[in-house]
């Protein structure tokens, strides 16, 4: 434009008008004189205006009208030679736009002149064309005016001028749209309310568009009227249009100016109201029209398609769809649905063909597509469009494949000519071209005998049609077989490329902006807690609506996709179509698995599996997916069987591969094609680029490779790669070369694949996992019940994963390690080896691999790693828990000190072995447990240490193997040895676990839950060591339990002083007593059957040959170990709460086994006994010295001869208990238990004790040979015991007290020995030794005495029981006690030979004799101490004892043992001797009253006994014997009778009597001569008669008693004397010269010395004291005395001399009666 306006152009411009008029005028001055005036007078004008305005152009144009009107004239005048100067120079007035709208107006009339009279016709269409498009003045009218000329120009019959109108149309419609887009420009910033259109029911109703709209709008409008063969409303003056020229002029509006009807409301109703019903309206021919119909049936002959207008029809219904979808939905729906019937079998070939061109149009604009499933196929009653336009794609290609084209025979011929027999040619030749020479082979179809060869038509992505481009033909084209097959195929090819690549690009911007936003909100709890950002919900929104789209979109064509492709991929020959097929299906099923969409992805892959595999393959997994997917297509995806068969497949399925099928019943063998290979390899491409999307189709796809790899061959080696190998059995597989040289890559991208499952994504991984589960359980079912080479591919395969995926081991350990140990428990032992293998070696990877953070910092995976480890342990196939075992010696052995947290599982594989599995397992994890203990206690979590502890003792309890329970209980003595040494460190790291665990129990609210809670934790794991031991200590084996047993007290005793105080009382109850209790128990119930060997040629000891004796030794061996406890340990336990009730439960347990029936336990317990009771109370606090208490405890004095040597061997370790104690100390004073808790302990061991004696001792109530009588170590074993005891109690000791013991001792002492141990017990008969038993009694009351001797006044009462007791031990000498109805031999005395020791009797009672004796001995003894207690005094503690020896003095020589009566006799006297004074003091209290006869009684029966002395008695024992009946008188003289006035006169009388009948002899007609003298007992009876004499006088006579005692005594002695003489007379008188018995003799005698030294006395005494009785008495004895006077005895005469001498006195004569009388 600057170009004209330039003062140069100008300046140009003018000359040329003026030049241009003054031409005009002279061509006209001849003619037209007219034009030459109007020409000149226009120069004056020119230079008129150009010199007077400044603005030169602008006033021009204002006088356009008039400059113009020259040349007007000129053309008028129809001159060509004026005409074309006159056009010209309006053509350059109009270029420098100086033409006014009436100017313009007034030219365009005179052109529509010229043009009437066909003058200039292109000059016209040149000028028209420069006025229309320099500037914008003509409008309206004259617009139409010039537009209708344009077009009359068209039509003329010549060619030139018709090929420049038409060519100028298109122009000039171009240049009326863009003046009408340059307005819009302009008017664009201009914002105006748009009027409101009222219904647009007015088509002329344009009075809101601007002007140039306005003509476009008018322009347009005609455009369709005369398409339509209508009259145009503004184009007026048309007189003919073609279709065909204007549906094209209408395509390149629609084409070029789409912004035009989208922004204007009245051109969209144009397009709406006019464009669409007149496609329509064309169409009709092509929809009716069928092909080979006869057209007799309908009234109206049917108009047949016109190629030409058809394809412009199809061209404007592209650019519509493609530009005005949005406005015209409703229209493209249907334009779509016909073009979708256009391909319909029956319309012509070449319809089908530009159908399928269109198609390929819109399959190419993805976009274009997704608005389609947006508008219909997502809309509710809408047709749906998308589905249908791939459905009809697919039916397109399958009616090729199944319908030979019929129809247009041109086609036909065509085909023929093209290829060598037709279309329906045989298969066999088809595609062989150049028969005879080198025969190559075209890319092509075939199927079912439909061969097609395949075009290259386009490049992929464009839609280049060939028919829709035919413009100029008139004719349909001849279609070359195959071409819309081909375009076909690519609508395929680019209708799935072109979706997946957009849903994916969209897809990848979605999952971008997701990560943006998500990381923007930094994470989505808090995101949406905030007030959402507007932004990231609306692209919420958004991606829900796309994503919907996507999935419409797939849903919609998936179907008729697949069922396209899969016939294509069954047709294909040519090894890129497949490949094309193969990646379209790939893509698919890649895109169905990233949107989610199962059943489309399933299918899809299905397909590439069908691929894959052989025809007809028996795989159930494809087979039912498939079944039911495309059930609704009418052909089957079954075709390459035909193939195999048909003779023409080996041109192009080449079989490489021959294999076995994969199945239970294998039939025969099955062959791979290339084909199936190529479709492997996709299968292959595809999982391992698309894994992630696979989700459950991993399954097919596993299933199938799994298949393929078992047909090619190839086996599992190490670390789960397949390499190939040999079938095990049938047919061996037959490989080619090439499939050869394939297999290694084949088995490298198998593994590879597995290897890219480290890129999946979790959920992905976690699909793959499950689908090699499943795959591998189909495994397991196909191995169950045969011994057949098991398919290992998944299990391999789940290896591999694992491997490779160590890094986020987490998320797929469980499935994975879950289903390899279900492979373990399978039957096939191949199976489980491999399963184990594949486990283990998991494990071992997964423990070396060096994982972020390390496993030492990611406790829970260590855990989940070692878990399977443990979960095997419920696995019954040795094989595989012999791999565990071995896999956990190799952990330990590699990864043994970093296990950390992990050792609880591998403890717990160990702990694991039962009993019953056989030697070589529990050798193995043994031999784990071995290399634990002696290297990996120092790196284990203490927490972990009791597990160890429990496991060590399992193996303890495993019988199998002896030395294995052995050695394990070694091991718990290591383990306790570990603690001692490391105890503080255990204790700190235990204590702040604990700490930790309480902390998280209480968060959690729940109470912290482990064995032996309240005890520290550190206590804890020594009480779990203890229990373990105690559970060991009742195995049923007698060598364990010994070495348990042992064990246990020795870690007691060398470790005990470790623990917290208070936990004593756990070990106490929980530990020792629970022992105790079941040792008792199973002790109680053993079985007494006699075991005759100890298992192989061991010889068992008879005093363990049952399996009770051995129960007893572990009795024994428990209860002393737990009393050794007590005893050492008692400092600790004291001050424990509940002592004293422990306490009880110790002595019940001594109890139950002293009184158990077996003699080794009764003892033993009564060892325990004696040992708790040597233990001395804690020092007071007054005198405590300075060490601690413990130390202090001196060693107890052991007791008699029982008291073993080990039993008080103090286990303390100097260096642990100092230490310990010195904690107490530190904490708190030792507590010192109060004096009555302890006098509580000792009266409850009194008790026991009383139990113990009166329950052994009591004698059964039936005897047979079994009857259990306790023996006599027992017996003197518990009567030892109570000294020590009575130590503690003696303060409250009380009468029951001791009659409780009285009766034990009794009874102890009563229990005979059994006949076989009594040579062992007894002394032999002849020594009077105490068996230690009868000393222990003694012993027992001897220390009572004495403590009663020093004890309090109160006590003093017990001495009459303690006399009660030796006295009756006493009387054991003459009648040993009875043991309930036992009948026992005695061998009490020297009667018995030793021979009848071995008599029949079972039981031999004791020879007592020695032990009475000794017991008076111990009697006498403490008479002499006690004689004058109130006790001994009230309780007539002499009476007894006398009333006691009355039994023996009176047997006399009928005494078991001659000794008894001697001791008897003495002892006798002893005690006379101090209790007649006291019983003479207390003689007014009445209190001895009972004792006088008694005594009276027991001299009686001694001195006149009625035992006859034993035939050998010897002179000189005689004499003895006589000495001591001598020494008994002498005590009556001395004690008795010279204190008869404080005795009772009964007694006195008796006396008197007695000494009466001594001192006369009787004769015994037995004697000899020779011994007469001594047998007589002269002597005794002499001392008799001197006692009677001694105390007929005496002259102290004080009191009257003594008087009464001196009265009785002279009336006994004259009484005596009177009988003695006349015996003496009778027995002279009688004998004759035979001089008398010398005994008799000294009697009378003796009687005769009596009388006068009687009468001597009787002067010497005061007269009144004499008794007048008396005198008469002695007065009488006077004419006896006569009598004698004639015997013949020297000696008698003169002692009757001197007797009768003293009678001189009584010759006096009498005095006075009266005297007498008052005397």
């Amino acid at each position: 434009m600057s170009g004209t306006n330039s003062p140069e152009a100008v300046k140009k411009l003018l000359e040329n008008m003026q030049s241009d008029l003054r031409a005009l005028s002279l061509e006209c001055k001849k003619k037209f004189p007219p034009v030459k005036e109007a020409a000149e007078s226009g120069i004056i004008k020119v230079k008129t205006i150009a010199a007077r305005n400044t603005e030169i152009l602008a006033a021009l144009k204002e006088n356009s009208s008039e400059v113009v009107q020259p040349f007007l004239m000129g053309c008028g005048t129809k001159e060509p030679k004026i005409t074309q100067l006159c056009l010209a120079a309006i053509q350059r007035l109009m270029s420098h736009e100086v033409v006014s709208e009436t100017a313009a107006g007034n030219i365009i009339n005179m052109l529509w002149q010229l043009m009437e009279n066909s003058l200039e016709e292109l000059k016209l269409l040149q000028t028209v064309l420069v006025l229309l498009t320099t500037n914008t003045v003509v409008h309206d009218e004259a617009l139409s005016k010039a537009i209708v000329l344009c077009f009359r120009l068209h039509f003329t019959k010549d060619n030139i001028t018709n090929n420049t109108a038409a060519a100028t149309v298109r122009q000039v419609v171009t240049v009326v749209f863009e003046r009408m887009v340059a307005e819009d420009e302009r008017h664009r910033d201009i914002i105006e309310q748009p009027v409101l259109v009222q219904g647009n029911s007015n088509r002329r109703c344009v009075s809101t568009l601007k002007p140039c709209a306005k003509d476009a709008y008018m322009l347009f409008q005609d455009l369709c009227q005369l398409v339509n063969a209508d009259a145009p409303y503004w184009l007026v003056g048309m007189t003919e249009m073609t279709r065909t020229f204007g549906l094209e002029l209408l395509e390149s509006v629609l084409n070029d100016f789409p912004q035009v009807f989208l922004q204007h409301q009245e051109f969209s109703f144009l397009l709406k109201e006019r464009v669409c019903p007149l496609v329509i309206k064309l169409f009709s021919p092509n929809i009716k029209f069928r092909q080979g119909s006869s057209s007799s049936s309908s009234p109206a002959p049917v108009e047949k398609p016109y190629f030409p207008i058809c394809m412009r029809l199809l061209r404007v219904v592209s650019v519509l769809i493609k530009q005005f979808y949005s406005l015209l939905v409703t229209e493209c729906e249907i334009f779509l649905s016909l073009l979708v019937k256009f391909l319909d079998a029956d319309k012509p070939q070449w319809l089908r063909a530009v159908a399928v061109e269109s198609i390929h149009r819109l399959c190419v604009q993805p976009q274009l597509l997704r608005s389609f499933c947006q508008s219909y196929d997502m809309k509710q009653h809408s047709t749906k469009v998308f589905r249908d336009i791939v459905n009809a794609l697919g039916s397109f290609i399958q009616s090729l494949f199944l319908v030979p084209p019929t129809g247009n025979p041109a086609t036909t011929n065509q085909a023929g000519n093209n290829n060598s027999g037709g279309p329906v040619s045989t298969p066999a030749n088809s595609g062989m071209l150049g028969i005879g020479g080198g025969v190559t082979l075209l890319p092509a179809f075939e199927y079912r005998g439909t061969w097609i060869p395949i075009l290259t038509i386009t490049v992929q992505g464009s839609a280049k049609a060939t028919y829709l481009e035919m413009l100029d033909k008139v004719e349909p084209p001849t279609i070359p077989e195959g071409y819309a097959m081909s375009v076909a195929f690519h609508c395929l090819l680019d209708l799935v490329r072109g979706i997946t690549s957009m849903i994916e690009g969209e897809l990848g911007e979605v999952e971008t902006e997701c990560q943006t936003t998500t990381e923007a909100a930094s994470s989505p709890t808090q995101s949406s807690e905030r007030q959402e950002s507007p932004s990231t919900s609306d692209q919420m929104d958004k991606e829900i609506v796309s994503r919907a789209v996507w999935e419409e979109m797939v849903n919609a064509c998936w179907c008729g996709l697949l069922a396209a492709l899969s016939l294509l991929l069954d047709a294909s020959t040519d090894e890129a179509a497949t490949e094309n097929i193969l990646k379209a299906e790939l893509t698919m099923a890649a895109l169905c698995g990233r949107l989610g969409l199962v059943t489309s992805r399933d299918a899809f892959i299905t397909a590439i599996c069908k691929g894959s595999l052989p025809p007809h393959y028996a795989l159930t997994v494809l087979n039912t997916t498939t079944a039911a997917m495309l059930s609704n297509k009418s052909y089957s995806i079954q075709g390459q069987s035909v193939m195999m068969i048909s003779p023409s497949s080996e041109s192009h399925q080449q079989v490489v591969a021959v294999g076995q099928p994969l199945a239970v019943q294998p039939q025969g063998t099955v062959m791979l094609t290339s084909k199936n290979i190529q479709c492997m390899r996709t299968l292959l491409n595809l999982a391992h680029c698309h894994g992630a999307v696979l989700g459950t189709s991993w399954q097919l796809v596993l299933a199938t490779l799994q298949h393929l790899v078992w047909i090619l061959g190839l086996k599992p080696s190490s670390g789960g790669a397949l390499k190939p190998g040999r079938a095990v059995e049938g047919p061996s597989t037959v490989l080619t070369t090439a499939v050869m040289t394939d297999l290694p890559v084949i088995s490298n991208i198998l593994s590879r694949l597995f290897e890219s499952s480290q890129y999946l994504d979790d959920v992905s991984l976690h699909h793959l996992i499950n689908a090699l589960c499943s795959l591998s359980l189909e495994a397991m079912d196909m191995a169950y019940g045969n011994n057949k080479e098991p398919s290992l591919f998944a299990v391999a395969k789940l290896l591999e994963t694992g491997l490779v995926n160590m890094h986020r081991i987490e998320i797929l350990w469980r499935p994975l390690t879950g289903h390899l140990l279900e492979v373990c428990q399978h039957p096939n032992s191949r199976m489980r080896e491999w399963g184990a293998e594949a486990l283990t070696s998991l494990i071992k990877a997964g423990l070396t691999f060096s994982h972020d953070p390390p496993l030492s910092q990611n406790q829970r995976l260590q855990l989940l790693l070692l878990n399977p480890l443990k979960e095997m342990s419920s696995i019954n196939h040795p094989d595989i828990r012999l791999k565990q075992l071995e896999c956990v010696l190799q952990i330990l052995q590699s990864q043994g000190d970093s296990l950390g947290p992990g050792w609880p599982l591998v403890l717990g594989v160990m702990g694991a072995i039962r009993n019953d599995q056989g030697e070589s397992l529990i050798r193995t994890a043994f031999q784990c447990l071995q290399l634990v203990v002696t290297d990996f206690l120092p790196t284990m979590p203490c927490t972990c240490l009791q597990i160890v502890v429990d496991v060590a003792g399992s193996f303890g309890l495993h019988n199998q193997e002896l030395n294995i329970s052995l050695t394990s209980i070694g091991l718990l003595w290591n383990i306790s040895d570990y603690f001692f040494q490391r105890g503080e460190t255990i204790e700190k790291e235990l204590n702040k676990e604990e700490a930790a665990q309480q902390k998280q129990a209480e968060e959690k609210g729940v109470v912290l839950n482990r064995p032996f809670h309240p005890a520290p934790p550190f206590d804890c794991l020594w009480l779990c060591l203890y229990a373990k031991l105690g559970e060991l200590c009742v195995d049923p084996r007698p060598a364990v339990r010994k070495s348990a047993g042992q064990t246990l007290f020795s870690t007691i005793g060398a470790h005990g002083t470790l623990l917290q105080h208070s936990t004593w009382h756990t070990v106490i109850w929980k530990v020792l007593f629970h022992l105790l209790d079941r040792v008792r128990e199973s002790s109680t119930t053993a079985d007494k059957e006699k075991i005759e060997s100890g298992g192989g040629n061991i010889l068992i000891h008879h005093s363990r040959d049952t399996a009770e004796k051995q129960w007893a030794e572990t009795w024994v061996l428990t209860l002393a170990g737990v009393a050794r406890i007590f005893n050492t340990r008692r400092y600790l336990l004291q001050p424990l709460g509940d002592f004293s009730r422990a306490w009880d439960v110790l002595l019940d347990h001594i109890q139950s086994a002293a009184l158990s029936k077996n003699n080794e336990v009764s003892l033993a317990a009564l060892k325990s006994f004696q040992e708790i009771l040597q233990i001395v109370s804690p020092v007071r606090d007054s005198d405590k010295p300075e060490t601690p208490p413990a130390v202090n405890v001196p060693v107890p004095v052991l007791l008699g001869s029982i008291s073993g040597p080990g039993l008080s061997r103090p286990f303390v370790r100097t260096d642990s208990i100092g230490e310990k104690l010195g904690r107490y100390n530190s904490s708190e004073p030792p507590i010192v238990t109060d004096e009555l808790e302890d006098l509580n302990l000792w009266w409850a061991a009194w008790n026991t004790w009383y139990r113990i004696g009166s329950e052994s001792t009591k004698p059964p109530v039936t005897f047979d040979k079994l009857t259990f009588i306790p023996s006599q170590p027992f017996l003197t074993a518990l009567t030892q015991i109570f000294p020590a005891l009575y130590q503690h109690i003696k303060a409250g000791f009380s009468m029951g007290d001791l009659q409780k013991l009285g009766i034990t001792l009794h009874s102890a002492v009563s229990v005979p020995i059994s006949s076989d141990a009594s040579p062992f017990i007894l002394p032999s008969y002849t020594e009077a030794v105490l068996t230690s038993l009868q000393e222990a009694v003694l012993t027992a009351l001897d220390v009572l005495q004495k403590a009663i001797c020093v004890g309090p006044e109160n006590m003093q009462i017990m001495y009459p029981a303690i006399f009660d007791q030796l006295l009756a031990f006493v009387e054991f000498s003459c009648k040993p006690p009875q043991y309930g109805q036992l009948e026992t031999k005695h061998i009490a005395n020297a009667k018995y030979n030793q021979i009848q020791l071995f008599a029949p009797a079972e039981w031999v009672a004791l020879n007592y004799v020695p032990f009475a004796e000794r017991s008076l001995e111990v009697v006498v003894d403490l008479y002499q101490k006690t004689a004058c207690h109130k006790a001994v005094v009230n309780e007539k503690v002499l009476q007894n004892i006398i009333k006691t020896l009355r039994v023996p003095l009176s047997l006399k020589y009928s005494c078991p043992s001659e000794s008894t009566w001697k001791l008897a006799v003495s002892s006798l006297l002893k005690v006379l001797s101090i209790g007649l004074p006291v019983a003479r003091q207390h003689a007014s209290s009445g209190k001895f009253d009972s004792m006088w006869p008694e005594l009276a009684n027991t001299f009686e029966d001694f001195l006149f006994t009625k035992s006859i002395p034993p035939d050998n008695l010897s002179i000189q024992e005689f004499q003895r014997n006589e000495s001591i009946d001598v020494e008994v008188v002498q005590l009556i003289s001395t004690e008795i009778l010279p204190y008869a006035n404080f005795i009772p006169k009964e007694f006195v009388g008796q006396i008197m009597t007695m000494l009466n009948k001594g001192s006369i002899h009787s004769q015994s007609s037995s004697f000899t001569e020779a011994e007469i003298d001594i047998r007589l007992r002269e002597e005794f009876s002499k001392m008799c008669f001197e006692t009677l004499l001694q105390f007929s006088f005496s002259n102290k006579v004080t009191t009257p008693q003594e008087g009464y005692i001196s009265r009785m005594a002279l009336s006994v002695l004259l009484k005596r004397s009177q009988d003695v003489l006349h015996r003496y007379i009778e027995d002279e008188r009688l004998s004759g010269k035979c001089p008398l018995p010398r005994q008799q003799v000294t009697e009378i005698i003796f009687v005769l010395k009596a009388v006068s030294t009687l009468i001597d006395s009787l002067k010497k005494t005061q007269p009144e004291n004499v008794d007048g009785n008396t005198w008469a008495q002695v007065i009488a004895l006077y004419p006896t005395l006569v009598e004698c006077i004639t015997c013949s005895s020297a000696e008698v005469c003169s002692a009757l001399k001197e007797a009768l001498v003293p009678f001189k006195d009584f010759m006096q004569p009498p005095a006075s009666k009266v005297q007498n009388g008052e005397s």
